[in-house]
């Protein structure tokens, strides 16, 4: 196969990066365009082999990485984001290609997030601190020690950026790195490889193979020279990965799905409400944290569906590249089946599609609203990952905060209301690792991220990220004992 690809005029390896090293495969597997289903190229199909490569990599780097110091780390976090930022147009027309994403959010939002990643961690790392404090008179020392080689396994709605929000802390805190992306969506980890390289990444430390699932994750994932395993995806995936994990104890942190609740409450701005409700067709209602279940209270639900199918109809679908775009095609046709699969389901149980309900050509599948939907159906429950939402309604605090949270997930939750206390009085009563009040998707990387239930296990962000990817240690020196008369 050949070494290269041509992506909208952008070369990309399609190699594993292991050691320092590109490293090809015997077997490929085809990389496809969700925007006309065009092939990209193929793209190196990684196993056993070069996952026992890949993580002996990462091993044999680790120790130099660990003893290189916090300050010489975060000097090359920073060269890794200003390498990103030098090929921000690069990086964005490859993603938008490669999984159908808006160019525009890759342009001015995703892309510059990705180097924000890096130096945010670079940062925090320097500032990262605990005040010693005193029992009976002894010290106590907290430290975060690096902790070993991890493995890394990020998904496709959102590829580079979800997948340097754990490649950054992960090389600050001093760990190496396997990062292994999701197959519907490898091409700009390859071109993070590049750019670490370029910014003086020393070899082993980043890693990055490419593969289909099973084939080359269970090898990972089971590796008894793993040290910390971070993934985001399904539960079935994660109920996978956690069984692999189990034999070594190697501890996990888990992101997992989503069927987030939107309430909308009667005090509420009706046309902010709208707003954040057309807002979950993001990336074609491909993001884990869209909340896909509309909850509107009775007296004011009747003016916001007028006002939403208003505003929803109004959306442009079609081509990502295009500026005027505001909703692109799903990844995959398998994808586009599974939405397809939901809404069919939905319908034929007694919903009804208000808005949209149907393919496009192609990988398109129309902004839809569903109502009339039962709490315990398929559609109300499941996570669809797709532009699909459902409306219901309720009367009360007590009925919304009953239905938002009656769902084996907890990963996030809005509320749209005009009542600050009221707002305080919901949000203390939701299950859900995030809470958005009157807005949506507003994520500082110091706070802590993750969900509740089934949506995943432990959290990451600012000091977070840390205590996972770090062994903390806690010295206790006496006050005594010291031999005055040394050195």
């Amino acid at each position: 196969m050949p070494d290269n690809i041509t992506v909208a005029g952008v070369s990309v390896d399609t190699r594993h990066w292991i050691g320092g090293e590109r490293v090809a495969s015997a077997g490929t597997f085809t990389d496809h365009s969700p925007i006309d289903g065009s092939a990209l190229g193929e793209i190196a199909r990684g196993g056993p082999a070069e996952a026992e490569a890949a993580v002996a990599a990462a091993r044999d780097a680790f120790p130099g990485w660990a003893a290189t110091s916090r300050a010489a780390r975060a000097r090359i976090l920073h060269a890794i984001a200003d390498g990103v930022e030098k090929r921000i147009e690069e990086l964005a027309i490859v993603e938008t290609t490669d999984n159908g994403a808006l160019l525009r959010s890759h342009r001015r939002g995703v892309m510059p997030r990705v180097a924000h990643n890096f130096r945010f961690f670079a940062d925090w790392l320097l500032r990262l601190d605990h005040d010693d404090f005193e029992t009976r008179g002894h010290t106590n020392h907290v430290s975060w020690d690096p902790a070993g080689p991890c493995v890394l396994i990020t998904p496709w709605n959102a590829p580079l950026m979800l997948a340097t929000w754990k490649v950054a802390p992960a090389l600050a805190a001093g760990d190496t790195v396997v990062l292994k992306p999701a197959e519907w969506s490898p091409l700009t980890a390859s071109l993070l490889a590049d750019i670490a390289a370029e910014a003086g990444l020393p070899a082993g430390v980043l890693n990055v193979v490419q593969g289909y699932g099973s084939e080359i994750g269970d090898a990972l994932t089971s590796h008894p020279d793993v040290r910390r395993i971070s993934f985001t995806g399904s539960v079935p995936t994660a109920r996978r990965i956690a069984g692999s994990a189990a034999a070594n104890l190697t501890p996990l942190s888990l992101e997992l799905g989503g069927k987030s609740p939107l309430l909308v409450f009667a005090d509420a701005d009706l046309d902010l409400a709208v707003d954040l409700a057309v807002e979950q067709y993001d990336n074609a209602g491909q993001v884990c944290l869209a909340a896909t279940r509309l909850l509107v209270e009775e007296p004011v639900a009747e003016e916001f569906t007028r006002r939403f199918v208003e505003k929803a109809t109004a959306l442009r679908q079609g081509d990502p590249r295009d500026e005027e775009t505001d909703i692109g095609p799903t990844i995959h046709p398998r994808q586009l089946e599974k939405i397809d699969g939901f809404v069919r389901r939905a319908v034929a149980a007694g919903a009804r599609a208000v808005v949209g309900g149907q393919q496009g050509d192609g990988q398109y599948y129309a902004p839809t609203l569903l109502t009339d939907v039962e709490q315990d159906s398929e559609i109300v429950q499941e996570e669809v990952f797709g532009p699909v939402l459902t409306l219901q309604t309720f009367t009360g605090e007590d009925e919304a905060v009953r239905l938002a949270n009656d769902t084996r997930f907890g990963l996030a939750a809005t509320v749209a209301t005009g009542d600050r206390e009221r707002a305080e009085r919901v949000t203390a009563r939701l299950v859900a690792g995030t809470v958005w009040v009157n807005c949506f998707f507003v994520r500082d990387l110091q706070a802590p991220f993750g969900g509740s239930r089934q949506s995943g296990v432990g959290r990451e962000g600012g000091t977070w990220s840390f205590d996972f990817y770090c062994d903390l240690k806690n010295t206790v020196t006496a006050p005594k004992g010291w031999d005055q008369d040394h050195g």
